[in-house]
C-alpha cells in the first residue's frame, strides 16, 4: 500500500512536469489505464505539489475541441488524456482539426497493460487483451508531428519536456504520447537536467533578403491584394497587419478563415469574395493561408506574381497542393510582418498609395451598402435567414465577444474589432468543433462572452449532452444559436456544384441530405440545468436572443434553436 511517504511514482512525475511547463489544464476521459493517475491526484489532495487541473470531460471529441478552443484564446497548449485505444480513436476528428489548424494539443492515452503476470498494475480484465494494439500510435500518425510511448526506466519529465517543445515549434501542431499502466504505476526517474525555459523552438524570422524581394514586387504593383486565414490568431501579427495595410493601402480579402484577421471595420477589409477580386490583382501576398483560393473556381491573373508567407509556406503536410508562386518565404508572419512594414517605406510611392486608396474606399462603400441591403433584406425572411441570426447577434453582443461559427452565419455580415473574437470552420471538416471549443474559449477568458452558432449537424456531432454536462458542471456559461435547416446543407450543395442539373437537383427530396424530423435541441440543455427556446419567426428572434443573452450574462447557459432554411452567403 502506498503511502505520502512513498517515492513518487511516475504518474505523479507526469503531472508535475506538465504543470511545471505551463499546463494549466487537462481534459480527460478516463479509462481502467487510468489507475496510476488517479491515486495520485488522489494522494495529492491536499499536498502543496502544483498539479494541472484536470476536467471530467465525457467526451473525447468535446475534449479535443476544448483544447483547441482553448489554444486559439489562451496562446498556451492543453492536454487531452483518454482511454487507450478506443479513446484515441474518438479524438481523432479533433485530432485532425487540430493537425489542419496547427494548434498544439499533447493528446496522451493509456495503454492498455503490457504484462500478464508478474505486476501489481498487470492485466486483470478481459478488455485488456481486447484493447491492445501492434501499433496504437500508428492510429494517429498523419495527424501528429510526433508520437512515442513511455518505456519502463525512462524520465517521464524528459519526455513531457519533449513532446511540448515539439508541439510548440513551428510550425505548430500535436503530439501522441502513449503512457502503459505498469510504467506509470512504477517509481519515476528523475530526469538528467531540470531546464525551466520557454515551449518550444525560437520561430524562425524571414531574412531580410527574402523580405526586401517580396516588398520591391508589392511596391510595383498597380493592384496588390492580400489574402489570408489565419495571422490574426497572433495578437502581435494582428496589431502589425492592420497598420500595415492602412499604412500602404494594401487590400485584403479572405476566402474562408479560421480567425479574424482584420477588424470588420479597417478600411482595407474589402470582404471574403475571393472570386471577385484575385483576377484582377498583379501582385497576391498570401500569408498563413493554406488554401488561399479554390483553383477549380479562381486563379489569379496570368502575369501576377504570388508570394508566399508561413512558417511551411509549402504546406508540406498536405500531399497534394498545387498554387502558383514566384516567391516562397519561410517564416512566421509575427515576424515578417514588422520587416515587410519597414522594408515598404523605403519602396512604396505615396502618390500610389493614396491613388489606391481611394480606389479601395470606392470597393468598400460598395461592399458596406450591399451588405446593408442584405441584412435589411434578411430581416423578414420566412423561413429565417441566417444574416438575420448575425445582425441580431451583432445589436446584443458586446464588442469582444468570442464568436465560434461553425457552419452557422456568413461571416461577412458579423461585426468584430478585438483581436480574438472568432474561429470559423475548419479545413479538415471534422464537425462537432463549434461546441467544445466554446467551452475552452471560455475556460480561457471566463469574462468575455462566448456564442457558439452552429448547424443542426453540426450540433449533433458535437456531442451535445456532453458538452452541455460540462458546461454545467465547470461552470462555464456560454450561447448556443442553432441554425436548424434540417438538412445536411453542405452535402446538398456540393452535390448540385457538381450535377447541377442532375437527378438530385430535380428530386422532392435529395437522398441522404435530410435531417428529419428535427428534434427538438432547445429542451437538450434544459437536462443540465440551461434554458432553451425554439424560434421559427424573423420577428419573435431578436426578443429569444435577449432572453438568452440575459441567462448567460447571469451565469446561466443557454441555447436558441432558430430554424431556418440554407445558409446564406
Amino acid at each position: 500500500m502506498r503511502t505520502p511517504e512513498s517515492p513518487d511514482i511516475s504518474a505523479q512525475a507526469y503531472l508535475t512536469r506538465l504543470a511545471e511547463r505551463g499546463i494549466d489544464y487537462v481534459f480527460a476521459n478516463a479509462g481502467t489505464d487510468f489507475a496510476p493517475l488517479i491515486e495520485s491526484l488522489a494522494m495529492n489532495a491536499d499536498s502543496r505539489r502544483k498539479f494541472p487541473r484536470v476536467l471530467v470531460v465525457p467526451h473525447e471529441n468535446v475534449a479535443m475541441a476544448m483544447a483547441h478552443g482553448y489554444y486559439k484564446i489562451a496562446g498556451k497548449p492543453a492536454a487531452v488524456m483518454v482511454h487507450v485505444t478506443v479513446g484515441t480513436g474518438n479524438t481523432v476528428n479533433g485530432l485532425m482539426n487540430a493537425a489542419r489548424d496547427n494548434i498544439p494539443i499533447l493528446l496522451a492515452a493509456g495503454r492498455t497493460p503490457i504484462t500478464e503476470t508478474g505486476h501489481h498494475a498487470s492485466r486483470n480484465r478481459p478488455i485488456h487483451w481486447g484493447q491492445e494494439a501492434f501499433d496504437q500510435g500508428g492510429m494517429v500518425r498523419e495527424f501528429t508531428k510526433w508520437d512515442y510511448e513511455l518505456r519502463s526506466g525512462q524520465p517521464v519529465a524528459a519526455i513531457v519536456d519533449r513532446a511540448l517543445d515539439i508541439a510548440m515549434s513551428e510550425p505548430r501542431g500535436p503530439v501522441y504520447l502513449t503512457l502503459p499502466r505498469e510504467v506509470l504505476s512504477d517509481a519515476a526517474v528523475p530526469p538528467r537536467r531540470d531546464e525551466e525555459r520557454p515551449l518550444g523552438a525560437i520561430a524562425a524570422v524571414p531574412s531580410r533578403e527574402a523580405i526586401d524581394a517580396a516588398a520591391d514586387l508589392l511596391a510595383g504593383a498597380q493592384f496588390p491584394l492580400i489574402l489570408t486565414s489565419a495571422l490574426g490568431r497572433s495578437p502581435q501579427a494582428f496589431a502589425a497587419f492592420a497598420a500595415l495595410t492602412e499604412e500602404f493601402a494594401l487590400p485584403v480579402v479572405q476566402g474562408e478563415p479560421n480567425d479574424l484577421n482584420l477588424p470588420s471595420n479597417h478600411p482595407m477589409h474589402l470582404g471574403y469574395d475571393v472570386k471577385a477580386l484575385l483576377p484582377r490583382a498583379d501582385v497576391v501576398l498570401v500569408l498563413d493561408a493554406p488554401v488561399p483560393w479554390v483553383p477549380k473556381t479562381v486563379t489569379p491573373g496570368r502575369d501576377a506574381k504570388i508570394i508566399h508567407i508561413s512558417p511551411d509556406p509549402l504546406q508540406t503536410q498536405y500531399p497534394f497542393r498545387d498554387f502558383e508562386a514566384d516567391l516562397l518565404i519561410s517564416g512566421t508572419t509575427r515576424g515578417a510582418l514588422p520587416l515587410l512594414r519597414e522594408s515598404l517605406r523605403t519602396r512604396m510611392k505615396r502618390a500610389a498609395v493614396e491613388t489606391r486608396r481611394q480606389a479601395i474606399a470606392a470597393l468598400r462603400e460598395e461592399l458596406v451598402a450591399a451588405r446593408r441591403r442584405a441584412l435589411e433584406a434578411a430581416r423578414s425572411r420566412t423561413p429565417i435567414s441566417t444574416s438575420h441570426i448575425a445582425a441580431c447577434l451583432n445589436e446584443l453582443k458586446t464588442e469582444d465577444a468570442i464568436i465560434i461559427n461553425e457552419l452557422g452565419v456568413p461571416i461577412g455580415q458579423l461585426q468584430m474589432t478585438k483581436q480574438g473574437s472568432y474561429m470559423g470552420s475548419l479545413l479538415a471538416g471534422g464537425l462537432g468543433f463549434g461546441l467544445g471549443a466554446a467551452l475552452g474559449a471560455k475556460l480561457a477568458a471566463p469574462w468575455r462572452e462566448v456564442i457558439s452558432i452552429v448547424g443542426d449537424g453540426s450540433y449533433m456531432f458535437g456531442n451535445p449532452l456532453p458538452f452541455h454536462y460540462v458546461g454545467r458542471s465547470e461552470s462555464l456559461p456560454t450561447l448556443t444559436v442553432i441554425a436548424n435547416n434540417q438538412s445536411w446543407h453542405a452535402v446538398r450543395a456540393s452535390t448540385l456544384d457538381v450535377f447541377p442539373g442532375g437527378y438530385a437537383a430535380k428530386a422532392n427530396s435529395m437522398p441522404l441530405t435530410e435531417l428529419k424530423p428535427a428534434p427538438d435541441y432547445e429542451k437538450v440543455i434544459a437536462t443540465c440545468g440551461g434554458v432553451g427556446e425554439k424560434v421559427t419567426e424573423p420577428g419573435a428572434l431578436p426578443a429569444a436572443l435577449k432572453r438568452a443573452f440575459d441567462a448567460v450574462r447571469s451565469g446561466t447557459p443557454a441555447l436558441v434553436n432558430v430554424i431556418t432554411q440554407g445558409r446564406d452567403t
